[in-house]
């Protein structure tokens, strides 16, 4: 057996294995460092010295930090075959890289202590929570569908189906949004007694947004909140009367001689009009997002109609918000929002010239505003309701300037004060102060009679599409008040 110079037999096999290597077999491909006596094909076994320079400069690089990381590859490959070692998954080379990964990423996670952030609740999920009450089937639910089976005339308004011809003219919500809307106004009509239903629109806030239903409840319903407000404006201003009544007696005591009494009198408070009529024909009920409760909006009245019409304010979204203006509003955001609800009414709901007609024949004479559906309706072509507004009608009584839809004399007093206001009466017809009748337009007029704005015209009307004109949808824009829109399809 040959030797090498200067090494003893015994001494071979502890410097071969000294350091966990074995002696390199001649002529084996790939076991070499690239250094001077590891090449694989001479035919001698490899200094010692050198090899071990070999692996220190190797280690040393495995061990070079890297500069974006903080990381080493000789930590890298050692946690990754422990992981490997621990887990002993199949397949190992398919997902070597995943392995990696993983094992990179365990650095920069922060290890869990005892004292623990907060778990935060996300916004969306919170709106999620809200809106799973919306798709939850109430018990008695399928008895009212039948129910409107069989009348005929559901009182849920299909508000997909509204969305959908809106959509063609690229005008209205989203389609989640619009039916978490038909979800919401489903549980409206179960909660309430409500005859009608419909989606009146929807009103930006600076906070919150307001989302509107127009109903009209069952013959005698709503009426018993409306005789306890009067009730309770009647205790309110006979408090305000004795707080006054003591307030001059105490002035009285204080000071000897009186102040010249003022001989201005305020002009006569206007009644609101009756529930079911004028501008109180609706109920309406708002909601700030779908799920949210439903909150049923106070009956306007004339003073707040003439108020909003000179004051330009920002809805908020909270209904208790105060209206700080000049003229001083007569009420809250509440109000101020039925008030601007009835005057949009008033000048927006329009329909197709001929759709409705008048219940009975001297109903036009009369200027009432009890109408219906016309069953020998024909609907014109859609072209020829874009280009004339003739084709179009109010189906919405207007306001007049008294804050009222139907007029009513202010001079006529109550029969308690008869005998004290005769004689200004009569000083009043005397001096020609008789107020005249006011009278508006009639029912069912014609948008053409409309009065624009200096040189842009009241109604906008356009067709959903040109290129497929058998398919298009007729819209109507209000430019006088922008965002109310009305479609017919003509079919």
């Amino acid at each position: 057996m040959d030797q090498s110079p200067g090494l003893e037999p015994s001494q071979e096999p502890k410097d071969a294995y000294e350091h966990g290597h074995g002696p390199y077999q001649p002529h084996e491909p790939g076991y070499g460092l690239d250094q001077p006596g590891y090449s694989p094909y001479e035919d001698q076994i490899p200094d010692p010295q050198a090899r071990m320079l070999a692996v220190k400069n190797a280690k040393a690089y495995l061990l070079k930090t890297s500069t974006r990381s903080g990381l080493n590859l000789y930590d890298h490959f050692a946690n990754v075959l422990t992981k490997i070692l621990d887990e002993q998954p199949a397949n190992t080379v398919d997902i070597i890289e995943d392995i990696s990964k993983d094992v990179k990423w365990a650095q920069f996670r922060k290890k869990m202590d005892t004292l623990r952030d907060e778990h935060l609740i996300l916004p969306t999920f919170e709106a999620a929570e809200k809106c799973k009450a919306l798709f939850v089937k109430e018990v008695g639910e399928e008895e009212r569908e039948e129910l409107d089976e069989e009348i005929g005339q559901p009182s849920l308004p299909n508000v997909m189906e509204t969305a959908f011809y809106f959509e063609q003219a690229g005008i209205g919500l989203d389609k989640d949004e619009s039916y978490y809307i038909f979800l919401s106004l489903k549980n409206l009509v179960n909660v309430q007694p409500i005859q009608t239903c419909r989606f009146w629109g929807k009103i930006l806030g600076l906070e919150m947004n307001y989302i509107i239903a127009e109903v009209q409840l069952h013959e005698g319903e709503g009426g018993e909140e409306e005789e306890t407000g009067e009730e309770e404006e009647e205790t309110v201003a006979e408090g305000e009367k004795e707080m006054g009544e003591a307030e001059e007696e105490g002035e009285e005591k204080e000071k000897e001689a009186e102040p010249p009494k003022s001989t201005y009198k305020p002009p006569p408070e206007i009644p609101k009009e009756e529930n079911g009529t004028g501008t109180n024909k609706y109920i309406y009920f708002v909601c700030n997002e779908p799920g949210k409760p439903w909150v049923k909006l106070p009956p306007v009245t004339p003073a707040q109609i003439v108020c909003a019409r000179k004051i330009k304010k920002f809805f908020t979204g909270r209904l208790d918000a105060p209206v700080v203006s000049f003229p001083p509003f007569p009420g809250n955001e509440a109000n101020y929002l039925r008030a601007q609800i009835a005057r949009i009414s008033a000048g927006t709901h329009v329909s197709p010239t001929g759709f409705y007609q008048f219940a009975n024949e001297d109903e036009e004479e009369e200027e009432g505003d009890e109408y219906e559906e016309n069953p020998e309706f024909e609907p014109p072509p859609v072209i020829e309701m874009v280009e004339s507004l003739a084709t179009w009608a109010h189906h919405v009584k207007g306001i007049l300037k008294q804050g009222r839809c139907v007029w009513i004399n202010p001079s006529q007093k109550s029969e308690e004060n008869e005998e004290e206001e005769d004689e200004e009466e009569e000083e009043k017809e005397e001096e020609g102060e008789e107020q005249e009748e006011e009278r508006g337009l009639p029912l069912l007029t014609l948008i053409s009679e409309d009065e624009g704005m200096k040189n842009i015209p009241a109604w906008t009307a356009q067709a959903s599409t040109n290129l497929i004109p058998q398919y298009s949808v007729a819209i109507l824009q209000s430019n006088r008040w922008p965002g109310a829109y009305a479609f017919a399809s003509g079919r």
